[in-house]
C-alpha cells in the first residue's frame, strides 16, 4: 500500500512545479488552467481517496491534505475546483455497498471521470429552487446555479434539485443536452476556479444516479462532509501562505538596495526584513501544522465511528475543531500577505509580479464561509454545549411540509 501511494503522490507532485510557473501568467491573462487539470487528471489525481478495489490509490486522507496544500502553493485555484470531486468520491466511499457506489468508484478509479459540484443559488430564499420533475416517462432537470466551482473542468456534475417534497443529490453529465456552463464569476480572487452559472434546461437524468438527500442515516453524519468541504479551502489558504514565504524570499534574496541606507546594500542581511521574512515563514509552517490538525481530528472521527447515537457527537466535536481552525487560519494568512509588501517597497506592487492575487485569493476564500457564524457556533459549543448542527440542512434532511 506505501507504495502505491508514494507512486500516486508523486506522479501528481511532479506537475507542481511547471503549475506555478505559469500561474502568474494565467493570473495576469484569466487563462482557465484547463490544461493543469488534465495533467492531475492523468497523473491520477481524481482517484487518489479511491479504495484500491476500485483501481484507486486509497491514500489516507491527511496524505491528500498535505498534497492539496501543495498544490495551493502552486495554484491556490485548483484545490478549490476540485473541491467538488474530492466531495464526491469521499460520499461514495461512506455509502453501503450498491450498484450506484460501484459504478462511480470503478468510473473514478480508472481515470474516466472528474467532478465538479453545483449546489448554490442566487436568490431570496434558501431553499433550491432547482426541480427535478418526472415527464413524458423521463426525469428531467430545470434550474439555475451559482458558485458551480469546478463545473467546467469537469465530466460530470453533482447537483442538488427538489423532487416533488424531497430534496434529492443527483449526477448530471456536464455535456449532457441542457446543460450550460458560463464562466461569469466576477470575484476580485480566485478567478479561474470556474465558480460561475450553471443553467440546467430540461437536462435527462438517470434515475440510477439520483439519491435521497439526508445527513441522518447509516452513512456517515453531515459534519464530516461540512468539515471535508471547510478544510479544503483552509488548505488552500495553507497553500498561500507557503506561497507568500516562497515569494518574499525569491524578492528578497536578489536584492542590493533598502530603503533609507545610502548606497548599495544588501536586504537579505538588514534585521528588519530578516523578522518580516521570520513572521511570514512562521505563519505558513503554522498555519499548515493547524490544518493538518484538523484534518487528522476528523480522520479520527470517522475512523471511530460506532454507527450509534454517539457518533453524531463524536463528528460534530471534531467539526469545532475545523471551526476553530478556519478563525486562525484565515488571519494569519490575511497577515502574511500583506506583510509580504512590507519587503518589498514600491516595486512590489509591480502589475506584472501579481504579489496581489495572494491576498485577494485569501480573503475570497476566507469569505466563502462566513467566520462570524462559525466562532458564534464554537462559543455556543463550549458554553453549552450546543453542537453546530446547521438548521438549514437539519431543513433539507426533513420532509417538506
Amino acid at each position: 500500500m506505501a507504495v502505491i501511494t508514494a507512486a500516486a503522490t508523486d506522479a501528481v507532485r511532479a506537475l507542481l512545479p511547471a503549475i506555478a510557473e505559469r500561474a502568474v501568467e494565467r493570473e495576469t491573462n484569466r487563462i482557465l488552467p484547463v490544461e493543469e487539470v488534465q495533467a492531475l487528471r492523468d497523473a491520477g489525481f481524481g482517484a487518489l481517496r479511491v479504495p484500491t478495489e476500485f483501481g484507486g490509490a486509497d491514500i489516507e486522507l491527511e496524505d491528500l491534505f498535505r498534497l492539496l496544500i501543495e498544490l495551493g502553493e502552486a495554484d491556490s485555484n485548483l484545490p478549490q475546483l476540485l473541491r467538488g470531486h474530492v466531495a464526491f468520491v469521499e460520499t461514495q466511499r461512506a455509502l453501503p455497498d450498491s450498484p450506484h457506489r460501484t459504478e462511480w468508484l470503478t468510473r473514478i478509479g480508472s481515470g474516466e471521470v472528474l467532478f465538479g459540484n453545483a449546489q448554490a443559488e442566487r436568490g431570496d430564499s434558501t431553499t433550491p429552487s432547482t426541480t427535478l420533475e418526472e415527464r413524458d416517462g423521463r426525469l428531467l432537470l430545470n434550474g439555475r446555479k451559482y458558485y458551480s466551482t469546478g463545473t467546467i473542468f469537469a465530466d460530470w456534475i453533482w447537483a442538488g434539485a427538489r423532487q416533488g417534497d424531497q430534496f434529492v443529490a443527483l449526477s448530471v453529465r456536464a455535456d449532457a443536452p441542457g446543460v450550460t456552463r458560463l464562466d461569469d464569476w466576477d470575484g476580485f480572487g480566485q478567478r479561474l476556479t470556474g465558480s460561475g452559472t450553471t443553467i440546467f434546461d430540461d437536462v435527462a437524468v438517470d434515475p440510477a444516479h439520483v439519491l435521497p438527500w439526508t445527513d441522518n442515516d447509516e452513512n456517515r453524519p453531515l459534519a464530516y462532509a461540512q468539515g471535508l468541504y471547510q478544510l479544503i479551502l483552509l488548505a488552500a489558504l495553507a497553500g498561500i501562505a507557503r506561497a507568500v514565504r516562497r515569494d518574499a524570499v525569491a524578492f528578497v534574496k536578489p536584492r542590493t538596495r533598502t530603503f533609507g541606507i545610502p548606497g548599495n546594500s544588501v536586504p537579505r542581511e538588514e534585521p528588519l526584513v530578516q523578522r518580516v521574512i521570520g513572521r511570514i515563514g512562521s505563519i505558513a509552517s503554522s498555519v499548515e501544522a493547524i490544518v493538518l490538525d484538523a484534518v487528522r481530528t476528523l480522520d479520527t472521527a470517522d475512523r471511530t465511528r460506532l454507527f450509534d447515537e454517539t457518533d453524531e457527537d463524536r463528528y460534530y466535536t471534531a467539526l469545532v475543531r475545523v471551526f476553530e481552525a478556519q478563525q486562525i487560519v484565515i488571519d494569519l494568512v490575511l497577515e502574511s500577505a500583506t506583510l509580504l509588501f512590507e519587503v518589498g517597497g514600491a516595486s512590489a506592487v509591480s502589475g506584472g509580479r501579481q504579489l496581489d492575487r495572494h491576498w485577494r485569493n485569501a480573503r475570497t476564500i476566507a469569505s466563502h464561509n462566513p467566520a462570524i457564524y462559525r466562532e458564534q457556533a464554537i462559543g455556543d459549543y463550549h458554553l453549552n454545549g450546543t453542537l453546530p448542527v446547521s438548521k438549514l440542512h437539519r431543513a433539507k434532511a426533513a420532509p417538506a411540509g
